[in-house]
C-alpha cells in the first residue's frame, strides 16, 4: 500500500511560507517558521492584517478602475 501525497497541499504550505518569510523579512519581524498558521502569535496576526490591507487595497482599485 503506498501512500497518497497531496501535491496541491504541499505546493500550498511552501508558497505560503515563502510569502510569510518576505513579508518577516521585508516589514524587519523576526520569522520563526513555527509561526505559520499559528493564531497566537503576534507575527502571524500582523500578515493577516497585512494580507486583508492588500485585498482591500486591491478591491478599492478594481472598484475605481471601473467608474
Amino acid at each position: 500500500m503506498a501512500i497518497q501525497f497531496n501535491r496541491n497541499a504541499y505546493t500550498k504550505v511552501f508558497n505560503d511560507l515563502d510569502a510569510y518569510r518576505d513579508y518577516c523579512r521585508f516589514e524587519g519581524k523576526v520569522f520563526d517558521e513555527k509561526a505559520l498558521y499559528k493564531k497566537e502569535d503576534p507575527n502571524w496576526i500582523a500578515y493577516q492584517k497585512y494580507l486583508g490591507w492588500l485585498r482591500a487595497k486591491a478591491r478599492n482599485a478594481e472598484r475605481n478602475r471601473r467608474n
